[in-house]
């Protein structure tokens, strides 16, 4: 902090930090974080997607390649996607098998492929955690707690399958990943870690991630996905476009409340 960032700091606390002005100082944290492009989830425009699109398509990032849409409940995402002109092969993961007919039935009617299982560290039958009786919600969760302790619901245990990216990689000869969004309740950095030798590789090009309270549950920090993406610049999506994070911070980077993080591989160096 330079000089005038302290005697700005010691003039509000002198004037501010008090019981009296607790919550006044409350309500700027939390409309702060609306203008950070945290909250945002109420449509593609405010989330930043939007936007988000328009800058992959100006700087040709989407000309080649497959998008993989990991936790795509009933299609949302990928039909934006297509709504928006892109055109490459999508895979959109979805295990949960009540939202995976949703899936299929967008998959058929915007031409993308649908993929019956979730995505983890390692390949495996497991159990999806989801509303008793409201099969397919946009909540299921690889965390039981997700449901119950986040949203006060009662879970019903549902089993599914996982795969690997790096094994679904192999077995459909991708070369090239234009794009890899994962949305999965908290289980973002279990699908990056059955995702390291494709990142090692080069092969995905751009990765968005939700972060969210969720990661609170499965005990995830930002650092550790930062940590799992070495060469890779992250940024925090606007609703006008992309907001460089710059180095890690735990003030700027650990905020556990829904937003849209990107991470873009660095040009290798020649």
């Amino acid at each position: 902090m330079n000089t005038l960032g302290k005697s700005v700091k010691r003039v509000y606390v002198f004037l501010f930090v008090r019981r009296i002005f607790y919550p006044v100082n409350l309500l700027l944290y939390k409309l702060s974080l609306f203008g950070l492009g945290m909250k945002n989830y109420e449509n593609d425009t405010v989330s930043g997607e939007k936007a988000f699109i328009k800058f992959l398509k100006a700087g040709r990032k989407l000309d080649s390649g497959v998008i993989m849409d990991v936790g795509a409940n009933i299609g949302n995402y990928s039909v934006m996607l297509r709504k928006n002109g892109l055109t490459l092969p999508i895979f959109a993961f979805e295990p949960h098998p009540v939202a995976f007919r949703k899936l299929s039935e967008a998959a058929s009617a915007y031409n993308f492929i649908a993929v019956p299982e979730g995505a983890g560290e390692e390949s495996s039958v497991a159990a999806i955690y989801d509303y008793q009786g409201d099969g397919g919600s946009e909540h299921a969760s690889m965390y039981k707690g997700v449901i119950e302790h986040l949203h006060k619901g009662k879970a019903e245990e549902v089993a599914i399958a996982l795969t690997t990216i790096d094994e679904f990689v192999v077995e459909h000869g991708i070369s090239k990943i234009a794009l890899l969004k994962i949305d999965t309740e908290g289980h973002e950095l279990s699908v990056l870690k059955g995702a390291r030798q494709t990142i090692a590789d080069g092969m995905a090009e751009v990765i968005q991630v939700e972060f969210n309270e969720m990661n609170i549950i499965s005990r995830t920090f930002f650092k550790d996905i930062v940590d799992i993406l070495p060469g890779y610049d992250f940024y925090r999506l606007l609703p006008d476009g992309l907001k460089a994070l710059g180095p890690y911070k735990s003030t700027t980077y650990e905020i556990f409340s829904f937003q849209n993080i990107v991470a873009l591989k660095q040009p290798r160096q020649s």
